[in-house]
């Protein structure tokens, strides 16, 4: 999907992936702002699925781990040249395997690897929001409300709520 194919509001998503040993999930980028540095797996949510599926599917993509959600964890927003609303959710996710195989989306990435935030936290090719994420813990975030209907009048086929 293209930035002319997305409009002028934009919902991305990322997953932090936290393994066994402490360890951030992180990826290279290959393109854009985030050219060579160290990001989570993230993208934009498609037409069929709700954010929390979007961040499952994104790492999946990107690094070929699968992951179960824990809960969001943030929500970045912001405006590029007074233009667009760039918005993404941030979800903390857990790894279904305890040693996955790693698989860079090469088209994308240059790599994936699992760091500690310690040295993410100093490390200069760390985005700025890996860097804002490893000096904050995630015990608790958003609960997520699934299975509701907030009414047939609606259409939804998928609904969740995300509150603290």
């Amino acid at each position: 999907m293209t930035r002319k194919d997305r409009g002028n509001v934009w919902l991305g998503v990322a997953g932090l992936v936290i393994n066994y040993m402490g360890e951030w999930l992180v990826v290279k980028k290959r393109y854009g702002g985030l050219d060579g540095r160290w990001s989570l797996p993230a993208g934009f949510v498609n037409n069929d699925e709700t954010v929390d599926e979007a961040a499952l599917r994104e790492v999946k993509e990107e690094t070929g781990v699968e992951c179960l959600v824990q809960h969001m964890i943030g929500f970045r927003s912001g405006v590029i040249e007074n233009k667009v609303s760039d918005n993404m959710a941030i979800f903390l996710l857990h790894p279904i395997e305890k040693d996955p195989i790693l698989q860079a989306q090469l088209s994308e990435l240059y790599e994936v690897k699992w760091i500690h935030p310690s040295k993410l936290l100093h490390d200069e090719n760390a985005s700025v929001m890996i860097r804002e994420l490893a000096e904050k813990k995630f015990e608790d975030g958003f609960s997520t409300l699934d299975g509701i209907n907030p009414g047939d009048v609606f259409g939804y086929t998928s609904y969740k709520l995300f509150i603290k």
